[in-house]
């Protein structure tokens, strides 16, 4: 039997990054420069089905429990900032709500009138982070938002008009970081928070004092058949079979930091068509399907600062490969 809550109608905010016609050009445009933007690998039930394998078996969060410590951590000194006033929570990438549901729970106690906006690039997600957020706010003030934060320029606005003005709003940003530029993600972010605001902000670290060696130990997270299954079951999804080429993992620089990548390199020519566009990729052409930057506190910590951005708290988990961040604008 279902609950009342599936036959509940949701109001969802979808905005224009997100549409039909911006994503297609976006996959075809980022095809043809020999790129997969993150967003895609998470795009079908069966792309996320095998994501949550690589999650299960590889991610820090499932099986370290000293991770789950940290993020308390970073939960509880949020809350230390935020009581006694109308608040909101905005999980910014908030896939299925887990951390958020837990960041609202010890929020929500303290705070007279507190709103939910789970913001993510799949709408399932941030219905199934709707339902999470139900057990502990009404529904009337959880307000789902599908968006692409690294395409929106307006997103502000769009939190505006979602949010009561006078809230204090804590951003959550988990598990983004790693994937996504961050001389373009992080001026966004910067853009999104008011004075008061605080944002909660988790990175992947390279464990020990050799940065490089850090990024090698953790290389198996990445390397390995769960992963391999994942990202090449977005090829065969797209109409590119496994046998055209073969996949790499590495280590690249980008500036002072380190990313680990994955490229696939073609052996045969192969040319798909995405509605009316013809994508097309010789032999020899790589196409990147994933990157993965690593930090260490101290470039993250020096990137943040060159876009206005400071940290006030900070719990690094004992094996040095995660971290959770409080941020707020600099003075």
């Amino acid at each position: 039997m279902g609950s009342l809550l599936d036959s509940t109608p949701a109001k969802v905010t979808v905005h224009p990054s997100q549409f039909p016609g911006a994503v297609r050009r976006q996959l075809v445009a980022s095809l043809r420069a020999g790129q997969v933007p993150p967003k895609f690998l998470y795009d079908s039930v069966r792309q996320t089905q095998k994501w949550l394998e690589v999650h299960q078996a590889h991610s820090p969060s499932r099986i370290n429990a000293d991770v789950t410590r940290i993020y308390d951590a970073a939960f509880e000194d949020a809350l230390g900032q935020a009581l006694g006033q109308a608040g909101a929570l905005v999980g910014l990438g908030c896939g299925g709500g887990q951390k958020d549901t837990r960041c609202l729970a010890k929020l929500q106690p303290s705070i007279p009138e507190l709103h939910y906006v789970p913001c993510d690039v799949s709408q399932a997600m941030t219905l199934v982070a709707r339902e999470a957020a139900a057990e502990l706010l009404p529904l009337g003030q959880v307000h789902p938002l599908v968006c692409d934060l690294a395409e929106a320029d307006d997103l502000g606005q769009a939190l505006d008009d979602l949010l009561p003005g006078e809230a204090k709003r804590v951003f959550t940003f988990f598990g983004m970081i790693p994937n996504l530029e961050p001389d373009v993600i992080l001026p966004k972010l910067r853009a999104l928070l008011r004075d008061g605001d605080q944002l909660l902000f988790s990175a992947n670290l390279a464990p020990g004092r050799d940065y490089r060696a850090g990024v090698e130990r953790v290389l198996p997270q990445y390397d390995n058949a769960e992963t391999r299954d994942w990202l090449l079951s977005f090829l065969t999804g797209i109409g590119v079979p496994e046998t055209t080429g073969e996949l790499f993992f590495g280590i690249e620089p980008v500036d002072e930091l380190l990313r680990i990548v994955a490229n696939f390199k073609f052996s045969q020519s192969q040319a798909i068509k995405l509605d009316d566009e013809l994508v097309a990729f010789d032999v020899g052409q790589t196409l990147r399907l994933f990157f993965s930057y690593r930090h260490t506190a101290e470039t993250l910590a020096k990137r943040l600062a060159k876009y206005g951005l400071k940290i006030v708290f900070s719990e690094i988990a004992e094996s040095g490969e995660e971290g959770v961040f409080r941020l707020v604008l600099l003075d």
